[in-house]
């Protein structure tokens, strides 16, 4: 009973922790929205947790930012009180990271130190723990790649913050579910296979949704299906060049759609083989939820609750994979 009553414990402690990354990527997506990803220069893990709290430390942080390009071939004459907004949704970004870090840690020292681990998760749990700090860094590196030259973060890099993020939050789900097995289903090779093949298909929808937020490419096109008037494939996609195809606006838009359209029905089908109407369900209303989104002009409302409909739909899938995985 005492180990029944541990396990419960733990896998609360994942799934609240998973719902805090869920959050994370909200906020997330909010501070890439409203641009201010690039207003906090300075990386200091323990005293930055602590705004500006005078008149001089203000101007100070202000002054740094004056000297990023974004400042400098976008916001220039930006006043301070226009600077303390977009700050305010990059500290919470980065607050929001610590307190995931502190919600995670501390329980995790005191099952540890409580000798309540189950046998075999520690090294996963250990894993998680290094995967998040990880995270924290490579969100660094992915703002230093826009405070040099350019007045942007690299696409690429935005990618892999993102991807990381569902990883950890993939992670986070399947730990918690597994410590309470499922019953015994006996499924064929075929559906599993299928799940997974569907899995492969979010998470490549995803990264490119990452690649659509870092180039701006949602705001190519506001129409669905077409491109543009009466057009539904861009010019661009003819030149088969993987520079351009990496890096064109138009084209990481296109591809983003149809990539979307492939794992709707990769997930359709599968969350009807297993009977799933709330996967069925999640899956529609994420593909309408993308098309409003450009059809809004990537309106803030709209574009948080597609990244946050993402890892809805995530948790969903994983939910039933693991109902099928014996």
């Amino acid at each position: 009973m005492t180990d029944i009553k541990n396990n419960i414990s733990i896998a609360n402690w994942l799934f609240f922790t998973a719902f805090t990354v869920f959050c994370m990527a909200v906020i997330g997506a909010i501070t890439r929205l409203t641009e201010s990803g690039l207003s906090i220069v300075e990386w200091r893990p323990l005293m930055g947790a602590v705004p500006p709290l005078n008149a001089e430390e203000w101007d100070r942080v202000f002054q740094l930012y004056q000297n990023t390009p974004e400042y400098q071939k976008i916001n220039m004459g930006m006043s301070l009180n226009e600077f303390k907004n977009i700050f305010f949704w990059e500290w919470l970004h980065r607050l929001w990271g610590r307190l995931i870090g502190l919600i995670y840690a501390l329980p995790l020292i005191y099952f540890w130190l409580r000798n309540m681990i189950p046998e075999g998760y520690k090294t996963s749990l250990i894993g998680l723990l290094i995967l998040g700090g990880s995270q924290a860094v490579m969100g660094y590196v992915m703002v230093l790649s826009g405070l040099a030259d350019r007045p942007s973060v690299s696409h690429y890099k935005l990618a892999a913050h993102l991807g990381l993020a569902f990883v950890i939050f993939g992670w986070l789900m399947w730990l918690g579910m597994s410590l309470n097995p499922p019953k015994p289903n006996p499924t064929s090779f075929c559906k599993r296979r299928h799940g997974w093949g569907a899995m492969i298909m979010l998470a490549i929808t995803i990264i490119w949704g990452a690649f659509m937020a870092g180039k701006d490419a949602g705001l190519v096109s506001s129409s669905w299906p077409h491109m543009y008037q009466g057009v539904m494939i861009p010019n661009e996609f003819q030149m088969m060049d993987f520079n351009i195809f990496m890096n064109n606006e138009s084209i990481i838009h296109f591809t983003h759609r149809w990539i979307a359209a492939i794992a709707l029905l990769m997930i359709v089908t599968f969350a009807w083989r297993t009977r799933s109407f709330a996967l069925g369900g999640m899956v529609f209303f994420q593909f309408i939820l993308g098309i409003a989104t450009i059809m809004s002009h990537i309106t803030i409302p709209m574009a948080a609750m597609h990244q946050g409909g993402a890892f809805i739909l995530t948790a969903l899938l994983l939910r039933d994979l693991y109902k099928i995985k014996t």
